[in-house]
């Protein structure tokens, strides 16, 4: 198992949201989710990295 962080920013860059960090997770699927109360409705960035320096980053937009 590797471990897997998933953080989310604004996009200026600003982190606003860690909802996995660091977590031991085997290989497959897996579904994260994270309360986003707190942040208004617009266009974010996530990024998920591995503890074997792969990253994969993509956009979303959350909607209210």
């Amino acid at each position: 198992a590797n471990d897997v962080s998933i953080r989310v920013f604004d996009l200026l860059g600003r982190e606003v949201a860690a909802p996995l960090n660091r977590q031991p997770m085997a290989a497959g699927w897996h579904s994260v989710s994270f309360n986003a109360a707190d942040l208004p409705s617009g266009t974010y960035v996530y990024r998920l990295e591995t503890s074997t320096g792969q990253a994969v980053t993509r956009q979303m937009t959350l909607l209210k």
